[in-house]
């Protein structure tokens, strides 16, 4: 038997680590690894979000990529980071906290660092009863 034919004996660790994690967060954690990628130990990227009153602030460690490899996409609610480096990939889709306005997004990277700030969305329609 190879060693990739055999289950990654961390698998059962890290989805009882994610059902936790959604626990207390409530459902807003989406850790996807794509398994067909070795990716070694602790594959998920670290990713910490910050909401105030008028914006949320995403933060991901991304070591080794290049800023230019960095694809990010949000549709107002989720906020989907794709980038790879010559040892890994990373592909995580993140609920946010809060509708965001994904037009208002800004996003630094710095050292390894990924910080995107959105502005929270006011786009609600007050609904009229009649």
């Amino acid at each position: 038997m190879r060693r990739d034919d055999r289950d990654d004996p961390f698998d059962d660790l890290f989805r009882e680590i994610e059902r936790m994690m959604n626990d207390m967060m409530g459902g807003n954690v989406d850790m996807h690894v794509d398994t067909d990628t070795p990716t070694g130990f602790g594959a998920d990227t670290h990713v910490d979000m910050h909401e105030d009153d008028d914006t949320v602030r995403v933060i991901a460690d991304l070591p080794g990529v290049e800023k230019e490899d960095i694809d990010l996409k949000c549709d107002g609610e989720y906020l989907t980071i794709s980038a790879a480096s010559d040892h890994r990939e990373y592909d995580e889709r993140i609920t946010l906290p809060a509708l965001v306005d994904e037009r208002s997004a800004n996003a630094t990277y710095n050292n390894g660092v990924l910080e995107v700030t959105f502005d929270k969305s006011d786009e609600s329609a007050d609904i009229s009863v009649e």
